[in-house]
């Protein structure tokens, strides 16, 4: 068995929709950023509002942009390509530079790799991951619809979309700081845990020290 002790954070109070945000701020406070989830959705997460026009509803990618706001219960959220982004930035900034010392660190998309790529490559060397899957690992549910503000393509969501920080795993599952409801730490059993981010399209983010 492997855990690791990742700093937690609670989105209940302020954050309704903001699990990517609060789980990358939880990412950096374990690498010893002292940034807050406020400074992050504020200074450097891309969000965007939907829009009505002529009766239809018009709205971001999440692949680009953060859907609504974090702070909004009616929002939706993002792509692991927002947050990495973001991550990118906030580790590039000269004064959390300062903070880190002489270490630094490169982000890495990992959409598309399995689990177990996840816990060899991140886990097992003592670094959590960014992962998405679905609240309370309940059931993913396709819709709602709306056609992308810069395409005009229609763009259909999978409703009860999550974002966690893995921490660990044993035979038979995983471990997660999970910021919904200040559930805290929270295990998974492996078959559902895959399930689940395999209906979320396989997102994760990790991150290397260089």
């Amino acid at each position: 068995m492997i855990r690791i002790n990742v700093p937690y954070i609670d989105q209940s109070r302020r954050y309704p929709t903001g699990c990517e945000s609060v789980s990358a701020t939880m990412l950096l406070r374990f690498l010893g950023v002292e940034l807050t989830v406020d400074e992050f959705i504020q200074d450097y997460l891309p969000c965007r509002a939907f829009e009505t026009v002529n009766g239809e509803i018009y709205g971001p990618s999440p692949y680009e942009y953060f859907c609504g706001s974090p702070y909004d219960e009616d929002a939706f959220g993002c792509y692991a390509p927002v947050i990495c982004s973001a991550l990118e930035k906030v580790l590039g900034e000269p004064g959390i530079k300062a903070q880190l010392g002489e270490r630094a660190f490169k982000v890495l998309d990992e959409t598309g790799q399995t689990i177990e790529y996840l816990t060899k490559t991140y886990i097992d060397k003592g670094m959590p991951v960014i992962l998405w899957a679905c609240i309370n690992m309940r059931a993913p549910v396709i819709g709602p619809q709306w056609m992308l503000l810069d395409t005009k393509e229609t763009f259909t969501w999978i409703s009860n979309e999550h974002c966690m920080v893995m921490t660990g795993y044993d035979a038979n599952g995983y471990y997660f700081n999970d910021p919904y409801e200040n559930k805290g730490s929270v295990y998974y059993e492996k078959k559902l845990t895959k399930d689940r981010f395999a209906a979320q399209h396989m997102q994760a983010i990790g991150v290397q020290e260089i």
